[in-house]
């Protein structure tokens, strides 16, 4: 409750916390907005491919030239300004630098970028949670052992659950679910790049006005975002998730606690203790009013007659039953909250929210009948979408996860909506991406087998 107090004693102390951002696009923007007004923390330098779109995103935030004016990391450190460079490297083996914030959301690149902070003694805030999802649990236990803090980034739904759910718990409440919100109806896992904006609700000519990545969005309304995060929640929180995919109820705010309950008391849930996401949109395509779609919620249970009876006493919203609570946050601001986990990670030494087992993965999953020798195109691409299953199930099957299926090819046809595996693909062995991915499958091989059979 008190990081901006830290912060200040930092400032006051002339001892900012120095961060090395790698990647100046929207996420990464809307960071630079909010760091020249965040006191005691110093933006060292900035790793992007393109330097020049890096200092355009700058002016369009509202940056001064000289505030980036810095042409080495001494002369940034030694001015206030900011060093910008196309060597990731070089900013991750800074020795002055303290944190790593990861924004590229590529997530093959985002782990060798990771990986390499750890070795160099830097804290990582990772915005790429489609790198998480596929081998968080291991990038959680590579950090731990090299004596830094490997965290999910404040600002994106995945670590905002967490905190309600850490909330929950300190309080004493059991989680009975967890989640986001979301536009679906099921026909959205067919969407690609060429469909996105009928069903997103913009016209073409507002999507390129805006600049708008129609894959970028198309892997939020696919279905293939919300499962990439809901495995970040699962994997961070021990919850449970659905056994084949998620469900998608539809609820306003005032019905989220009706429908995240147990299938026997009314509700869409297989157990208690599970993710979900919670659908803006009735199964007919009407708009619900007073909508999660932006935000976040955690539902919990009043086991006593006596909690239950505090939850009517102070007018709580629950279930017919007075037993299940919902707390939510209508909205995220994304890229905009990503300091309060800068500032947690170097000031307390605690994420905000991390891998802590895996109970959870996304699995690539067909759109549309596939032949041998296509190339599948990834997250919100033409090809596949993200599929959430438990992680029990995606190692007995060797499901291929989906942040490694982009440019790989197909050696055997997969029908529509079948999951693909690893059997179903020629992959490229020698990235560190796969490698890291494969040795956390063999880590997880025995808890899983025991798992399934206990």
């Amino acid at each position: 409750m008190n990081l901006h107090t830290k912060l200040l004693q930092r400032a006051a102390e002339n001892k900012p916390v120095r961060v090395g951002l790698i990647g100046a696009g929207k996420f990464g923007s809307m960071y630079l907005a909010q760091v020249p007004r965040t006191p005691g923390v110093h933006l060292v330098g900035i790793a992007d491919l393109s330097p020049d779109a890096a200092r355009t995103n700058l002016a369009r935030v509202g940056w001064k030239p000289e505030q980036s004016a810095a042409r080495t990391s001494h002369e940034a450190i030694q001015t206030g300004a900011t060093w910008i460079t196309d060597d990731w490297l070089a900013l991750v083996s800074d020795p002055q630098i303290d944190v790593i914030v990861e924004c590229t959301g590529n997530p093959v690149a985002a782990v060798d970028h990771i990986l390499e902070a750890f070795v160099h003694g830097k804290h990582v805030v990772n915005v790429t949670v489609e790198a998480d999802a596929y081998c968080g649990p291991l990038l959680a236990r590579r950090a731990a052992d090299a004596g830094v803090v490997y965290s999910l980034a404040f600002g994106d739904q995945p670590a905002l659950i967490c905190d309600l759910v850490d909330w929950a718990r300190t309080c004493g409440f059991p989680v009975v679910a967890a989640g986001r919100g979301h536009k679906w109806l099921p026909h959205f896992s067919e969407s690609t790049p060429d469909t996105v904006w009928d069903n997103w609700g913009l016209t073409p000519e507002q999507a390129r006005r805006g600049g708008l990545n129609p894959k970028m969005f198309n892997s939020f309304l696919d279905g293939s975002k919300p499962s990439i995060e809901s495995t970040a929640v699962a994997n961070a929180t021990g919850l449970t998730v659905p056994s084949n995919g998620l469900l998608y109820p539809p609820a306003s705010v005032e019905d989220i606690p009706f429908v995240t309950r147990p299938i026997a008391e009314g509700g869409v849930l297989e157990r208690k203790g599970m993710v979900e996401v919670i659908s803006c949109l009735e199964a007919n395509g009407r708009k619900i009013p007073y909508d999660i779609r932006m935000g976040v919620w955690v539902t919990v249970e009043a086991e006593t007659d006596y909690i239950k009876h505090c939850f009517e006493e102070y007018g709580a919203h629950t279930d017919p039953s007075g037993r299940y609570f919902t707390l939510y946050k209508r909205w995220h601001l994304i890229g905009l909250e990503v300091g309060v986990s800068v500032a947690s990670v170097a000031l307390r030494g605690e994420p905000t929210g991390v891998a802590t087992c895996w109970n959870a993965d996304v699995v690539a999953t067909a759109k549309r009948d596939l032949m041998p020798g296509e190339m599948l195109d990834g997250e919100g691409g033409y090809t596949v979408w993200g599929k959430l299953l438990p992680a029990a199930t995606s190692a007995r099957m060797g499901g291929l996860p989906l942040g490694l299926a982009h440019d790989v090819k197909l050696v055997r046809a997969v029908k529509k909506g079948q999951s693909l595996s690893w059997a179903d693909v020629v992959m490229d062995q020698s990235t560190q991406a796969y490698r890291v991915r494969r040795e956390m499958e063999t880590m997880f091989e025995k808890t899983l087998a025991i798992g399934e059979t206990a």
